[in-house]
């Protein structure tokens, strides 16, 4: 015989309590202060401008100017040109990165490769050197009164490259960003290969396939949504290109001030002392930034879907 207390059913205990939100608290009081707050500032100075008001020296005061600093840095020429160097320098930069950590992440996963851990290392090693310093070791290799690359070919009698050419110029530096991120794109790449089963390739090698074929027809596949999230880190680089056309600007009268738009947002912050039109140019490319990430990442859903029928 049951009674009334034994029908009624028991409410789950409830669990946490506070402790989740003391343990996300700080994450998101950062998150806040060095995010949220610094994008919201440089929108609100994006709105506003200096004047002067009142006669003789006047006064500077800061006014509201709705999008019309916008609308200046939409308008801004030097910007425009900035940009498109920008696309050609990604347009050598991001199909390289990706083929080169493609090759190297498929080469040491194959079987009859040797050396992989020293490999692995060899080409993750430049990732750690830090950009500014990268550029300037190259720079040295491109600078003509110190490279050895120069010395070696005029020895020889042979016709020594001018690295800071108008053209060569851009893959001059897409080569030191290329060096510097192939390294940390491959070993996702990888990581992502060893999580693939191996009964895969077992099966893939008894009915017969090469090692090409398993890597065109099997691994490449299944590598896509590692390629998709480095592809669109290596487009977010080319965006933000900006440490090293301004370290070897002193080199050569080839980069100006404002050769990528980064160079020109600086130049409007900290030369032109237009510190209200550097952010409204700066909300402009992050807005690109954000609209391409997720352009990308709608295609590769696009593409999922549709070969999922």
């Amino acid at each position: 015989m049951t009674t009334a207390d034994d029908t009624t059913p028991s409410r789950p205990a409830r669990r946490g309590g506070a402790a989740p939100y003391l343990m996300t608290g700080p994450v998101v009081l950062l998150f806040a202060v060095f995010i949220l707050v610094p994008i919201g500032y440089a929108v609100w100075l994006s709105l506003h401008a200096m004047r002067v008001r009142g006669a003789g020296l006047g006064i500077r005061t800061e006014v509201f100017t709705g999008l019309e600093n916008y609308l200046s840095a939409i308008q801004d020429s030097a910007l425009h040109e900035a940009t498109q160097r920008m696309l050609g320098y990604g347009l050598i930069m991001v199909p390289t990165t990706m083929g080169l950590a493609l090759l190297f992440a498929l080469l040491l996963d194959a079987p009859r490769v040797g050396g992989k851990r020293a490999s692995r290392i060899t080409i993750f090693l430049p990732y750690a050197v830090p950009g500014v310093i990268a550029t300037l070791l190259w720079g040295f290799i491109y600078l003509p009164a110190v490279s050895p690359v120069t010395a070696t070919l005029r020895a020889a009698g042979l016709p020594a490259p001018d690295f800071f050419g108008d053209v060569s110029i851009f893959f001059s530096v897409a080569n030191i960003a290329v060096w510097g991120s192939v390294g940390f794109n491959m070993v996702v790449l990888y990581t992502q290969l060893r999580a693939i089963p191996g009964e895969l390739y077992d099966a893939a090698r008894i009915d017969g396939c090469a090692e090409w074929q398993i890597a065109l027809r099997i691994k490449i596949p299944l590598l896509r949504p590692a390629l998709v999230m480095t592809s669109v880190f290596t487009l977010i680089g080319m965006l933000q290109v900006f440490s090293e056309p301004a370290t070897l600007r002193p080199m050569t009268n080839t980069i100006t001030q404002d050769w990528v738009p980064l160079m020109r947002i600086y130049q409007q912050a900290f030369v032109d002392n237009d510190i209200h039109l550097a952010a409204a140019s700066s909300v402009l490319l992050a807005g690109v930034t954000v609209l391409l990430s997720l352009a990308a990442l709608a295609a590769f859903r696009l593409r999922v879907a549709r070969s999922g029928r």
